[in-house]
């Protein structure tokens, strides 16, 4: 496959050698011609000097043959822009936008452009490291809605269906992490101690999960 990726940055750069070592053919663009020093020397794709929005550096980037476009710049709005030059104007399926306002993801994916909003997800990545209790995110949706999630539960849960667990919280049980193996739990499944438990949930009720499983199970549940 053809991948444009724009901005040669450590992320493009970076890209660029991992794409083309998987045997892809790669071009990279950067209105910086310094930024392709960031390049191996054995780098086989195409440098390509100007904007990522404009449409005759894409096409002298190859666009018109592409499989993926991915806009890793420093500028949301020049990613946000570029991105949707590739898919409306020369239809690449395969479209990601690198963006720093997460608060723009929403907007972007009403636009069907996927986005990787960077400041949330490094946010999220010290949290799990500062705060290992409680629900800690390991997914979130562009729109930030609904989020994948790792969560601690009380002792008192262990011996109970993993169906009374989703019943109880309202949550999806995703996958459980046990012995170092995932695991894809049935209803009936039974939580044992040592478990990690990832559940898929709307963020906004991610507070009540985790009050739910932080305390024994009640005599309803």
């Amino acid at each position: 496959m053809h991948v444009v990726i724009m901005g040669c940055g450590r992320v493009g750069s970076t890209l660029a050698h991992i794409l083309e070592d998987n045997g892809h053919s790669v071009a990279i663009i950067d209105r910086d011609p310094q930024a392709f020093r960031r390049l191996r020397p054995g780098f086989q794709g195409r440098r390509v000097t100007g904007i990522g929005f404009d449409r005759d550096v894409l096409i002298e980037a190859g666009i018109e043959s592409a499989g993926a476009f991915v806009a890793v710049s420093s500028g949301d709005n020049s990613n946000i822009i570029s991105a949707r030059v590739a898919r409306e104007m020369f239809g690449v399926d395969n479209v990601v936008a690198r963006i720093y306002d997460p608060r723009r993801a929403e907007v972007y994916q009403r636009l069907g452009i996927p986005t990787v909003a960077t400041v949330r997800w490094t946010a999220d990545q010290i949290l799990r490291r500062l705060m290992p209790d409680g629900a800690e995110p390991l997914w979130r949706d562009p729109t930030g809605t609904v989020v994948l999630a790792e969560v601690s539960f009380h002792p008192g849960w262990v011996g109970v269906r993993v169906k009374d667990v989703e019943a109880a919280t309202g949550a999806r049980v995703a996958f459980l992490n046990r012995i170092g193996e995932a695991i894809l739990p049935r209803p009936g499944t039974l939580l044992q101690d040592g478990d990690v438990l990832h559940v898929v949930a709307a963020e906004r009720e991610m507070e009540h999960i985790t009050k739910v499983l932080s305390g024994p199970p009640s005599e309803e549940e």
